[in-house]
């Protein structure tokens, strides 16, 4: 049987359900010997392949490039799994939606500067008017809730998808795994 193709990605969060997913610890071999990760942010690939099985999205769209991202993810992803808080309901990164990217960049890149004020124009891409959860842009197949989803539900949860077992979410969260 030839390896499934599994992509993780990260857009706007914290890195943390990457963290939990390393956090898998030797559980990582046992999936190794399953699926190939083709593309993530602890991998060197630049481009999200065109075929992917399962692909995991850590974050919230908050920019344009978030959204193209998510969109191509999904275009190209037979399974999307939104993982985390911030991409199943927007979460930490939501929280600058009463204030508005104008105000938040203002006072990060002007208000806050010791030198040269300005908003970046290269480096920061344009944000969203509102961030929002990935299921308001694309389909999701699975939702893994936490801040971050623990490696206990990661392992149980990507077992469950690969071999095609039934995957019971709300025991998973409601029992802490």
């Amino acid at each position: 049987m030839s390896k499934l193709k599994l992509a993780t990605a990260w857009l706007d969060g914290c890195s943390g359900c990457h963290m939990s997913f390393l956090d898998m610890d030797e559980r990582l071999l046992e999936l190794a010997e399953l699926v190939d990760v083709v593309y993530s942010p602890i991998v060197d690939t630049k481009e999200f392949p065109d075929e992917v099985d399962i692909a995991l999205v850590e974050g919230a769209v908050a920019s344009v490039d978030d959204e193209k991202k998510i969109r191509k993810i999904r275009a190209h992803a037979k399974m999307l799994v939104a993982m985390g808080d911030c991409a199943v309901t927007g979460n930490v990164p939501a929280m600058r939606n009463p204030i508005g990217p104008e105000a938040i960049l203002e006072r990060a890149y002007i208000e806050n500067a010791s030198a040269q004020p300005q908003i970046p124009c290269v480096i920061v891409p344009n944000l969203l008017r509102v961030v929002r959860p990935i299921h308001e842009f694309v389909k999701v197949d699975v939702f893994l809730p936490g801040c971050p989803p623990s490696a206990e539900t990661f392992h149980t949860a990507l077992t469950a998808l690969i071999n095609g077992g039934p995957l019971d979410i709300a025991a998973l969260t409601r029992f802490g795994a």
